[in-house]
């Protein structure tokens, strides 16, 4: 079982660096921490659609791998004898 808590604990680790990553990366809809990095600058060079597009699908893979590395570590603490 240590084990598999391990490596629910890296997953979920490296899960919330990269969904933090793909968030930020996201095209800004109105001020916010993407025009203070520079996102809000370049209207022209954001990309294409299919770029955002599959952005979105990256984040919301991202986002379930998250959610479910904390549902398995909430289930390991609760019927951990």
């Amino acid at each position: 079982m240590d084990a598999v808590r391990i490596v629910l604990q890296v997953l979920l680790v490296l899960s919330s660096l990269i969904l933090t990553l793909f968030i930020l990366l996201h095209k800004g809809k109105g001020g916010g921490l993407s025009d203070m990095f520079g996102g809000g600058m370049s209207t022209s060079l954001g990309g294409s659609s299919v770029a955002e597009r599959n952005l979105d699908r990256f984040t919301v893979a991202v986002a379930i791998v998250w959610a479910t590395a904390i549902i398995g570590l909430g289930l390991l603490a609760r019927f951990q004898s």
